[in-house]
C-alpha cells in the first residue's frame, strides 16, 4: 500500500522539476537581495561600532596607566607590582577580545554576504552549464542537418535539396505576352511559411529598407562586403551581427551561429541574393523591378564549436 497517492506525488515531482527550472533565476533574486541586506546589516554593525569598542577603550586606558604607575614607582619600595610583562599580557587579551568583538558585531552581515555570493556564483554556474548543453544540442542537430542534406544532394540532386529546404511548391499563372496573347507559365515559389531556419525577409519591416530596388540591392551587397572585411580581419562573425545591421531582429539561433574563419565553409559570407535566380521574385530584385527580397544566410555553423579547429586563423 502506497503511503502517497500518485496524485500527489506526481504533482509534488511536477512543482519541483518547476522550480529547478527556474533556480538560476530563484538563487539571482534572492542573492541580490541577500548583497542588499547585507550592506544593511553591515552599516547598522558600524553605527555600534563606537558603543562596542569603547569598554575595550577603558581597559585599554587603565592598562596603560597601571604601566606608568610602574615606571613611576620602579625605584621605591612601594613599587606596584604591574610590570611590563603584565602589561604586554593584558595588551594581547584586549587584542583577542577586540577582535572577537568585531566578529562578533559584523558576523551577520558577513555571514549573509557570503551566502548572497555563494547563491549568485550558482546562479551563474548554473546558466552557463546550461548554454553549455543547450550550444552541444544545437550542434548536433546543425550536423545532423548537414549530414542529411549532403545524403539528399548524393542521391537526388541540388535541385531537389533546394526544394526540400525551401519548401517550394509550382505555381501557376497566366500572363500575357508581347504579342497580346496570354500563355500559362509555371513556377517554383518558396513555401510562405519561411523557407529555413536562418532566412529573413529584407522587406519594409526593416529600418534600411527603401522602396528602390537599386537603393536595397547596393546596401545589401555593401553590407555583404563589409561583413566579409569583417570576417577576414577579426576571423569570425555572429549571425545576429548581420541581422542588426540590416534591421532584423535577433533569434536564438543567431546568437550561436555565424562565420568562422578557416571553418568548414568557404570563408566567405554570402546573403544569397544572386543564388536562386529562377525565383521570379530573386529575378526580379536583381533586374531592378522588385524591392524586397529573401536573404539566405550560408552560415558555417555554432561559432563556439567551429572556433577551436581555426584557432591559427584566430589568434595573432
Amino acid at each position: 500500500m502506497k503511503l502517497i497517492p500518485n496524485a500527489v506525488s506526481s504533482r509534488f515531482g511536477r512543482q519541483l522539476l518547476h522550480l529547478q527550472k527556474a533556480s538560476p533565476q530563484v538563487m539571482f533574486g534572492v542573492g541580490v537581495v541577500g548583497v542588499v541586506g547585507a550592506s544593511v546589516l553591515a552599516c547598522r554593525a558600524t553605527l555600534k561600532l563606537s558603543e562596542t569598542l569603547e569598554p575595550l577603550e577603558k581597559m585599554k586606558a587603565r592598562n596603560e596607566e597601571l604601566l606608568d604607575e610602574y615606571k613611576m614607582f620602579t625605584d621605591q619600595d612601594e613599587a606596584h607590582d604591574h610590570n611590563e610583562k603584565v602589561y604586554a599580557r593584558n595588551e594581547l587579551v584586549l587584542r583577542v577580545k577586540t577582535v572577537l568583538a568585531v566578529t562578533k558585531l559584523y558576523a551577520p552581515a558577513a555571514g549573509l554576504m557570503m551566502l548572497s555570493v555563494g547563491l549568485l556564483t550558482g546562479s551563474h554556474i548554473t546558466l552557463n552549464k546550461r548554454n553549455a548543453s543547450l550550444t552541444a544540442a544545437y550542434a548536433s542537430v546543425d550536423q545532423a542537418f548537414e549530414k542529411y542534406r549532403n545524403r539528399v544532394r548524393e542521391q537526388l540532386g541540388d535541385e531537389q535539396d533546394r526544394d526540400f529546404r525551401y519548401g517550394t511548391r509550382e505555381v501557376t499563372e497566366t500572363v500575357e505576352g508581347a504579342d497580346g496573347k496570354t500563355k500559362t507559365v509555371t513556377h517554383k515559389r518558396a513555401s510562405a511559411e519561411g523557407p529555413s531556419l536562418y532566412a529573413k525577409f529584407f522587406d519594409q519591416l526593416c529600418k534600411d529598407w527603401q522602396n528602390n530596388p537599386e537603393y536595397n540591392r547596393i546596401f545589401l551587397q555593401a553590407q555583404q562586403g563589409y561583413f566579409n572585411q569583417l570576417l577576414q580581419s577579426r576571423g569570425h562573425v555572429f549571425l545576429n551581427e548581420v541581422y542588426q545591421a540590416l534591421g532584423i531582429e535577433h533569434t536564438s539561433a543567431g546568437a550561436v551561429v555565424g562565420w568562422v574563419l578557416g571553418g568548414p565553409g568557404d570563408d566567405y559570407i554570402d546573403f544569397g541574393i544572386f543564388d536562386d535566380l529562377t525565383n521570379p521574385r530573386v529575378r526580379d530584385f536583381v533586374n531592378g523591378d522588385e524591392a524586397s527580397i529573401l536573404l539566405d544566410f550560408n552560415v558555417n555553423g555554432v561559432i563556439y564549436k567551429l572556433i577551436d579547429k581555426s584557432a591559427d586563423h584566430l589568434t595573432v
